[in-house]
């Protein structure tokens, strides 16, 4: 089982994610970002033994803090990320940093 935290995102020109800065949590700590496909996202958290959640900036406390847990919905063919499927203000992860400023 591997446990990611999600702080931001990429999109293209038409406004869609098409990436998102995966951190993996180990033993000492947490990764750098990398750079994950929105397909490759999917498969990782598709595996019901890896869990993810959004990492969100706190400017109060000027350090990222946990958010919601994210899930993979959607039909075949038509899968993305969500977060709570309860809390409007973070579906789809859009909320998160867009990182298209950094080129990787």
């Amino acid at each position: 089982m591997t446990t990611y935290k999600i702080s931001g995102i990429w999109k293209n020109n038409d406004g869609v994610i098409t990436h998102y800065a995966f951190h993996t949590v180990t033993s000492n700590g947490i990764t750098r970002a990398s750079k994950t496909s929105k397909s490759d996202a999917i498969i990782i958290l598709s595996n019901h033994e890896n869990t993810a959640k959004t990492w969100i900036w706190n400017y109060n406390s000027a350090r990222f803090v946990d958010g919601q847990n994210v899930e993979v919905v959607g039909s075949f063919g038509n899968k993305y990320l969500r977060s709570d499927a309860d809390n409007k203000l973070t579906d789809n992860l859009g909320h998160l940093i867009n990182f298209y400023w950094i080129q990787q």
